[in-house]
């Protein structure tokens, strides 16, 4: 039978990768597909319901994974044979870790100013088009708005090709 130590980065390995695919692939989903789609059917109004059922929805998930992210990468870290202390940077591993964390952070302030400043107002632009319909707000809006969702997704694809360096280390 398997040690603790084992079952519990096994465990860690598997809400990782989860939280991983769950956070990519929403990402993905609504950068590429949903969106876009929504600017270009959509009504401001229904866009903007559409936008805070989004993201009633979706929030909640995508802080809960990259919190997972976040806790799950230091434990497995720690467990590293390449690890050798905070800031300690002698091999390729170590590089590879410290640029992947550095753009973790990248990836969730601007997730951060998606949820608490982007989209809060655009859906106030979104209703304040209804009653004064100048769309000039909500179009930059939405321009920001795709312009960070595809970045953090660029953002996300390169950790995992920071991930695939460290372990290939």
């Amino acid at each position: 039978m398997s040690s603790p130590s084992v079952w519990a980065l096994s465990l860690t390995y598997w809400l990782h990768m989860l939280a991983t695919v769950v956070w990519i692939g929403g990402l993905a989903s609504l950068s590429l597909l949903v969106l876009p789609a929504a600017r270009r059917s959509l009504e401001a109004s229904a866009y903007s319901r559409l936008l805070e059922n989004l993201q009633r929805r979706f929030d909640p998930l995508s802080w809960l994974c990259l919190a997972v992210l976040g806790v799950t990468g230091l434990f497995q870290m720690s467990a590293n044979l390449n690890y050798q202390g905070f800031l300690t940077i002698q091999n390729r591993w170590a590089v590879a870790i410290l640029l992947k964390h550095l753009v973790f952070i990248g990836m969730t302030a601007l997730s951060a100013y998606l949820t608490w400043g982007i989209l809060p107002g655009l859906r106030r632009a979104a209703l304040r088009q209804l009653r004064q319909p100048d769309g000039t707000q909500v179009l930059e809006l939405q321009r920001q708005e795709a312009r960070l969702l595809r970045i953090n997704l660029v953002l996300s694809v390169a950790v995992l090709a920071l991930t695939a360096l460290a372990r290939a280390s």
